[in-house]
């Protein structure tokens, strides 16, 4: 995954005219979803006049998690803050003990975090037929909980669990946190501690940093001056019990201290969380399939996202050459979206495109109550559609 663009964006040109409103975004969205499928769009037998949907860290903010460009998040309020590099990941033991330290403070409340009703509403969506397929961006696996029966693509990968860089083998993250806790009894008693006083229960940034914490997407928890080079993480149990045979053909060693915890004497065994890290590839497969979900849509709709990596603009950028009606909610500018509607109407109620500055938590919502028994385009509904409730 390239680094992601962290220059300024401009504000967002509201598009329909009336969506300046929760109400106006709302029904803009509502004409967006129900439009036709546009003749100009290349013709695709699943698409059945169907949207796909491409979700970002703003999805999930009102779940509790920190995002990355909204009012509080990481690169608004630390303007120093510097993701882990793949490259530096597997190749630093110091570098892997910071990450995992601060991973370890981190993953209690992640874990603990739930779906918001932005998930739930996708989830109802996709039951009324509006949706084709969902790619998301977040590792948090909200989306696959929130709407098993409505296909997610995770095109960042997920911190449910961790993988072997030397052998592939996976490994649950909630019984890795219990490997860590194990070897660090002094970390493990202070996040018990911060657990025990609510420091990492507020969403305020303001309040963590009066605790000294550092917040940051994805699980990451800083200290500053925290004593990180103390830390200790466990190898990969597959690669422990059969150390594998490297690339280069030779043996590898997997080495252990007396608590069990991975050596830096060790060829093998390092566990990397199942994410895509910045300079990391994202896999062939993952590509096709988010470029199939994409070709096999009538529309796209961005939520909670800034496109600030390349991986999620280029897909947009490939629905525009499609020439696909693109909607986009998400508070606050998106990297490009000037060109995805040079070519919009003046009286555009928002079927040819829609660009609101809205909570996703507050307008899905109100858009699945708004839709009401709207069929979808191309689709029929024979029986009622139940009231889904947000929870």
């Amino acid at each position: 995954m390239r680094i992601p663009y962290t220059g300024p964006l401009p504000p967002p040109t509201i598009i329909a005219r009336n969506a300046n409103t929760p109400t106006g975004a709302i029904s803009a969205l509502t004409n967006f979803l129900c439009a036709s499928p546009s003749p100009l769009v290349p013709s695709s037998p699943d698409s059945h006049g169907r949207t796909v949907l491409l979700t970002g860290a703003g999805v999930s903010v009102a779940s509790g998690l920190a995002d990355y460009r909204g009012t509080a998040g990481t690169y608004t309020l630390n303007k120093s803050y510097r993701p882990i590099y793949y490259n530096e990941f597997i190749t630093n033991h110091e570098a892997r003990k910071r990450y995992w330290a601060r991973s370890f403070l981190g993953w209690t409340n992640l874990h603990k975090a739930r779906p918001n009703d932005a998930h739930w509403a996708v989830r109802d969506l996709g039951k009324r037929g509006f949706l084709s397929k969902v790619i998301t961006q977040n590792v948090d696996s909200f989306h696959p909980m929130a709407h098993p029966d409505l296909p997610t693509l995770e095109l960042h990968g997920y911190l449910r669990s961790l993988v072997c860089i030397q052998c592939g083998s996976h490994l649950p993250r909630k019984e890795f946190q219990q490997s860590l806790s194990s070897l660090n009894p002094a970390w493990a008693a202070f996040l018990a501690e911060m657990l025990e006083t609510g420091a990492l229960d507020s969403e305020n940034p303001d309040e963590r940093r009066k605790k000294g914490l550092k917040s940051n997407p994805d699980g990451d928890v800083d200290v500053p001056d925290a004593p990180y080079t103390t830390f200790r993480y466990p190898p990969c149990p597959t690669c422990l019990a059969k150390p594998p045979v490297l690339t280069d053909g030779s043996q590898s060693i997997v080495d252990i201290d007396d608590d069990g915890a991975w050596s830096p004497r060790s060829t093998a065994g390092v566990l990397k969380p199942a994410v895509v890290m910045f300079g990391e590839s994202i896999a062939a497969s993952i590509k096709t399939a988010a470029e199939e979900a994409i070709d096999s849509a009538s529309r796209i709709l961005v939520i909670g996202s800034s496109l600030a990596t390349y991986s999620a603009w280029r897909l947009v950028k490939r629905a525009k050459e499609r020439h696909m009606p693109i909607g986009v909610l998400n508070l606050g500018g998106v990297r490009g979206e000037e060109t995805f509607y040079n070519d919009i109407k003046a009286d555009n109620d928002g079927s040819s495109g829609v660009r609101c500055s809205e909570r996703a938590d507050k307008i899905l919502p109100a858009l699945v109550q708004n839709l009401g028994r709207t069929v979808p385009p191309g689709e029929q509904i024979s029986s009622p559609a139940k009231q889904q409730s947000y929870k």
